[in-house]
């Protein structure tokens, strides 16, 4: 029944974990950077790992070499819709001057798995392997074929997912199956990337579920001065005017809150969504600083005091973490100017990366540039949007979200399940647009500064052994809950 909890096995097979650390390393070794992808290499090689338990998939390569797969096993199907498992591909970069070990070789040493995509999100694209294996065997085992017959048990299909491009908008991968082919995903809900992972503050150990992100834009501002001859410095000087938008850029926006929690306290306050504001009473007492009483049972946060608390807290990664799930934000990315050191630059370009809380639409979001810039400086740029994307929110009181929250205190009884807003986005935007509901539960139990955001898209990325020990069967055990 769904809701329950499954617990077939309270620990993980040495065998087990020995055969899923093996999967996390062999896709860290294929070399999947964004740009250019070349995901087909990843998604070809899944496709056989599954090939060998029975699993049919299909791959597809919408543009050269950008490859998605997708598989599905079937439930007797009195359960409902299915539960798709989500995951993506690509990774980000990685410069191997900064690694201590090569960001691709998939090295095991000191008891973690180092690479890129360790934790973005090579580790989750494994454990949602295994789950799929572990089904498809209990399949052969009761004597049926896991590519026709259904999974005993199961009432619920699952649907496995690993797409192209999501580090660069998902729209080759994620994006392109949700224009060409939605009833693959079409799903009651979806597991994907960024929660589940946990973070220790205050001496509790906490699991943010992401149940929303931000939306993002991409501007390219072009700024217009006047070329002219280095030895007579002009105020027209691009270089100079991008310096002088940029330290603008960098001074915090205005903050608002929205009325659907009850505060209403004007311009210059937070932005406190729902989540926001659920995420912020559960990490508020380990930070000693309880949320106010409200009315019912439902605390009411004062923004103006979470603002103090931020710029109080000794960790500095949880600090701007809670400020971005309050904000928009504006980061530059990057700066140009200047063809000769005695040429007086005529134009210049500023590549910003502005992360969007639901509630701020584009037009909305270029006012607010506007305002940080000033006029004076508004009237010397040309902006161009490259890109947006929307934010995405989830339900907080559905049946799925329940049982994640569940079967992590399951597994840990001394963790606290957080709901999270994700100041960066996922490929739940796409899923969005045919009605998905995305949870970020990719569950891993991490020790000092392994956690998700000091690692990701960072040097020295690495998953350990022990968090992967953790990670499957509680993943194991909300697919199981929900499709059993």
């Amino acid at each position: 029944m769904a809701g329950q909890i499954h617990r077939a096995d309270t620990e993980l097979a040495d065998s087990e974990l020995a055969q899923l650390v093996e999967l996390v390393r062999a896709l860290i070794r294929i070399k999947t950077v964004n740009p250019p992808g070349d995901e087909l290499l990843a998604a070809r090689y899944l496709e056989g790992v599954l090939a060998d338990e029975g699993i049919q998939s299909t791959v597809v390569e919408p543009f050269p070499g950008r490859g998605s797969i997708v598989a599905r096993l079937r439930g007797d199907g009195t359960g409902g819709e299915p539960l798709l498992l989500l995951s993506h591909l690509d990774v980000v970069p990685a410069e191997p001057e900064g690694w201590t070990h090569d960001p691709f070789g998939g090295d095991l040493a000191e008891g973690y798995v180092w690479g890129r995509g360790a934790v973005d999100m090579k580790s989750m694209v494994a454990m949602e392997v295994q789950v799929m294996r572990g089904l498809a065997r209990a399949a052969r085992k009761a004597g049926r074929d896991p590519a026709t017959d259904p999974i005993p048990g199961l009432r619920r299909d699952v649907i496995f997912c690993s797409s192209a491009d999501e580090e660069a908008g998902g729209w080759q991968g994620a994006g392109w199956l949700v224009d060409n082919h939605p009833d693959w995903l079409r799903a009651a809900g979806a597991l994907n990337e960024a929660g589940g992972i946990s973070t220790t503050y205050g001496g509790v150990r906490f699991y943010p579920i992401q149940v929303a992100e931000k939306g993002f834009v991409v501007y390219r501002l072009h700024v217009k001065g006047r070329w002219g001859h280095g030895s007579v410095p002009t105020p027209d000087n691009a270089a100079v005017l991008a310096a002088r938008i940029v330290v603008r850029l960098a001074e915090p926006g205005p903050v608002r809150v929205t009325e659907s929690i009850g505060i209403s306290l004007g311009r210059a306050i937070p932005h406190l969504t729902a989540r926001a504001a659920a995420a912020i009473a559960a990490l508020a007492p380990a930070a000693g600083t309880p949320p106010d009483a409200g009315p019912g049972t439902a605390p009411a946060i004062d923004p103006v005091r979470v603002d103090a608390a931020l710029r109080e807290l000794c960790d500095p990664v949880l600090a701007r973490t809670v400020s971005a799930m309050i904000h928009d934000t504006v980061s530059v990315g990057i700066v140009r100017a200047g063809v000769k050191y005695n040429v007086i630059p005529g134009v210049a370009e500023i590549e910003i990366d502005c992360r969007t809380l639901p509630g701020t639409d584009e037009p909305a979001m270029r006012a607010e540039l506007r305002r940080r810039i000033g006029g004076e400086l508004w009237d010397r740029i040309e902006v161009e949007c490259e890109q947006v994307g929307p934010s995405v929110e989830a339900p907080l009181d559905s049946p799925l979200y329940r049982l994640l929250e569940l079967v992590l205190k399951s597994h840990d009884t001394g963790g606290v399940p957080v709901p999270f807003l994700a100041p960066f986005a996922t490929d739940a935007k796409h899923l969005a647009r045919i009605g998905v509901p995305t949870y970020g539960f990719s569950p891993l139990r991490t020790g000092h500064g392994d956690g998700l955001l000091e690692l990701m898209h960072g040097d020295d990325e690495r998953v350990s052994v022990e968090a992967l020990r953790f990670g499957l069967p509680v993943l194991r055990d909300a697919v199981l809950g929900f499709c059993s």
